[in-house]
């Protein structure tokens, strides 16, 4: 199975709280965390709500 990494490239300050508890699910908590999510339907959606504070990388 094909392997995302996703990176928080700008805070979660003054987001709303779905936004907060997205980036949370795909384990980022501040700035510059990064983390390995498998490419499924379930992950693109995560990233596809808060795109704008991602930078996405094929793994």
């Amino acid at each position: 199975m094909d392997k995302i990494q996703v990176k928080l490239v700008k805070s979660l300050i003054g987001s709303k709280k779905d936004q907060i508890a997205t980036a949370y699910a795909l384990g980022l908590r501040k700035i510059g965390d990064v983390s390995e999510q498998p490419d499924n339907a379930q992950t693109q959606g995560k990233i596809k709500k808060i795109s704008h504070l991602l930078e996405v990388t094929k793994a």
